[in-house]
């Protein structure tokens, strides 16, 4: 595979960020978009809505469907699929991108906010992987990418924010089973995290400007993600990628290109040591 052109993306939490530009690159190729997200209406401090989302896909050359989606519904998430391989006649990668965040201690973790990340994260990953394998099983190339961190259990991880970390950490467990279980379907199951923090409204809402300032822009993971979902699906699974380095080993020199700031030292993510 060496494009994307005509295939059906479905991308939770689609209408901003990371999951957005992932969208965008694909629709490049000519793409089909389906943005599964919740905000339909302008949110006071987030930009973007799903219908922002569908033309910009549009606009770079796509095709879209904005869905209102919670991915903590189980009836609006296998409505969403339904209705999309209705629109587009299947789906053929399905991107986990959606995700909540809170970095606090345990003692300063309401159990509401733990909740809302376990529903979102791992719990969500998880149905919309369910409801999408078996439309994937139809597919020529079938790809699940989770935007979700390599595996590891050293304690530095989980210190901080362990609430979090499990949340996250379940997305990437998903990687680890569904590849070795569905990998004689052909369906490739990865993940991809970045090395340097990303410009995103939760990295803005987080640290300001200044965290900002040191981070690079979402068309890296879009980048990234790009050299994933065209690879043969049989030949690429159970993968924990990494931005930086994905891109590096696909012959990509110049990443200067991505910071916010050029020249400026890039602040490390979570999770990458």
């Amino acid at each position: 595979m060496s494009t994307l052109q005509g295939k059906t993306l479905f991308i939770t939490g689609a209408s901003r960020g990371i999951g957005l530009a992932i969208g965008v690159r694909a629709a490049r190729d000519g793409a089909n978009v389906v943005i599964a997200a919740k905000t339909a209406d302008p949110h006071p401090k987030l930009e973007g809505t799903i219908y922002t989302a569908a033309a910009a896909i549009e606009e770079a050359g796509g095709k879209a469907l904005p869905l209102v989606c919670d991915i903590r519904s189980d009836e609006q998430v296998y409505s969403s699929v339904e209705r999309a391989v209705k629109h587009f006649g299947g789906i053929d990668i399905l991107v986990n991108n959606a995700s909540a965040i809170s970095l606090t201690g345990t003692l300063d973790t309401p159990m509401k906010r733990y909740d809302l990340m376990h529903q979102i994260n791992t719990r969500g990953t998880f149905l919309c992987s369910q409801a999408c394998i078996p439309h994937l099983k139809q597919a020529e190339n079938p790809h699940i990418l989770n935007l979700g961190p390599p595996l590891s259990m050293k304690a530095q991880w989980f210190k901080p924010h362990v609430a979090y970390t499990m949340a996250k950490y379940g997305m990437s467990m998903c990687v680890l089973g569904m590849a070795a279980e569905f990998e004689e379907d052909g369906i490739a199951v990865n993940s991809l995290w970045p090395r340097t923090t990303i410009a995103t409204a939760a990295v803005n809402m987080l640290g300001g400007d200044m965290m900002m300032s040191v981070s690079r822009k979402p068309d890296i993971m879009a980048d990234a993600a790009y050299h994933i979902l065209t690879r043969p699906s049989r030949a690429c699974t159970g993968n924990f990628f990494v931005d930086e380095d994905l891109l590096r080993s696909a012959g990509v020199t110049d990443l200067e290109q991505y910071s916010v700031v050029p020249g400026a030292e890039l602040a490390p993510d979570f999770f990458v040591d």
